[in-house]
């Protein structure tokens, strides 16, 4: 099945790269002509969908092939589904994919300890060769974590 290149003209800004009169490295590349060809070429097989894929609200029709070993689940899908209704060019996107990341990873851990499978965080997070080979640099993130965590607990102690 053949893409129309006519799907993606309502697009803003799609192609833009195509037009080989307009080509803004002159007379800095050495052009061949061969550049502009990159645009003419034979589109991939559709991958088969057997997981659900969120799909930017900008392309016409999912990609060809795209990634399915964590398909969106949990709260941390409902957040991406959320940011899928939404354009990229917009926080509302963005900011909520970076916050289902984060979530993601604390599901993962609960996943982990349900299965029997307990982390070893030290170990993950690499901690170990950092106290292996950066002494200093991990004594000092403990001295700004203690700091931190003495301020923030002073500031929000209840006063008698």
């Amino acid at each position: 099945m053949e893409e129309n290149n006519e799907d993606y003209k309502n697009i803003p800004g799609w192609g833009m790269d195509a037009d080989a009169e307009n080509e803004p490295t002159y007379p800095m590349k050495n052009y061949t002509g061969d550049d502009h060809n990159r645009i003419n070429y034979e589109r991939s097989v559709q991958q088969p969908e057997d997981v659900e894929i969120l799909m930017s609200i900008e392309r016409p029709a999912i990609t060809r092939v795209f990634g399915t070993s964590v398909p969106p689940s949990g709260l941390s899908g409902m957040i991406r589904r959320y940011a899928f209704q939404h354009s990229e060019d917009r926080y509302r996107h963005w900011i909520p994919l970076i916050l289902a990341d984060r979530i993601n990873v604390f599901e993962g851990l609960v996943e982990d300890i349900k299965a029997g499978e307990f982390p070893d965080m030290i170990k993950e997070r690499g901690l170990a060769m950092e106290w292996k080979h950066n002494k200093i640099g991990i004594l000092k993130k403990a001295a700004t974590i203690a700091v931190v965590g003495t301020v923030i607990f002073t500031l929000t102690r209840k006063k008698k």
